[in-house]
């Protein structure tokens, strides 16, 4: 496990626990068994990071559901074993990760189903829309869901949006000054015009930011025509979800992005019985 992953993990747990459980201390030293349910159909997703809260805590852990299955209810993920103290300081941080993490694999995969009956070389992005300290693991729940990361900080590549445009004031100066140095540059337009100068321009990837299916069709058959589609990926973005997202599957682009996953999460319903 990465070792960026497990000093969140201990933060996550030190925050719910604070000095002591001084509830579950006042519970008898003894070894107890409790398993952990779903209430709700879903994907499970966390079970790892789930597994080292409770480890770091000296409990033994036996996974039944691996990420990425399918879990129904009344079907249990995993059986947790240790002091009482132990599984029940641990109860709540391990839920709230799996329960969120379940949650965006669940709604990335409803997506990706969708995405797939039209065109399965689409493929489906999550954004930086994510709770702080919790990007690593939504992005990784993304992608236990069937989707794609994208980037997860700003180092990773270089992605120019409209408050840079209002800065610099075109994009011509900040492509060359990119294109000096990286080789994927992505571009947010909010129309054909500046679609074309940001493919003519030397982008890489051109978002589509808000634009209607049909406006995306637009730009698909325009950089057809003048010979520029095979030399940039397209990205659709901004207001899209479950009641759209066909639409856009069919306009011909290469990559859907969904801020919804991981901004607007419902957790899958879980919960920890002790035997």
């Amino acid at each position: 496990m990465h070792i960026r992953a497990k000093k969140s993990l201990a933060s996550f747990l030190a925050e719910d626990v604070g000095k002591r459980d001084i509830t579950s201390n006042l519970l008898p030293r003894k070894k107890i068994s409790a398993k952990i349910i779903s209430r709700q159909f879903g994907i499970i997703a966390g079970v790892l990071y789930a597994r080292e809260i409770f480890v770091s805590k000296g409990c033994k852990v036996k996974i039944i559901k691996n990420d990425g299955s399918h879990i129904k209810p009344n079907d249990s993920v995993m059986i947790i074993t240790g002091t009482a103290q132990a599984v029940l300081s641990c109860e709540r941080t391990a839920l709230n990760l799996l329960s969120r993490m379940s949650g965006i694999a669940t709604q990335t995969t409803l997506l990706v189903q969708k995405i797939n009956k039209i065109n399965s070389k689409v493929k489906l992005y999550s954004t930086r829309k994510t709770a702080p300290g919790l990007r690593y693991f939504d992005k990784e729940a993304v992608a236990i869901g069937g989707g794609q990361k994208h980037r997860l900080a700003l180092d990773e590549m270089i992605m120019i949006k409209d408050n840079h445009l209002a800065v610099s004031g075109s994009v011509y100066p900040l492509l060359e000054k990119a294109r000096k140095k990286y080789k994927k540059i992505e571009v947010e337009v909010e129309n054909l015009h500046d679609a074309v100068i940001s493919a003519q321009g030397g982008a890489t990837i051109i978002m589509l930011d808000n634009m209607s299916p049909k406006e995306i069709s637009q730009v698909v058959y325009t950089l057809k025509k003048l010979g520029l589609r095979n030399k940039v990926k397209l990205e659709a973005s901004g207001g899209i979800d479950s009641t759209n997202i066909i639409s856009y599957a069919k306009t011909g682009i290469d990559m859907i992005s969904v801020g919804k996953i991981t901004s607007s999460v419902n957790g899958l319903d879980l919960s920890l019985e002790v035997n």
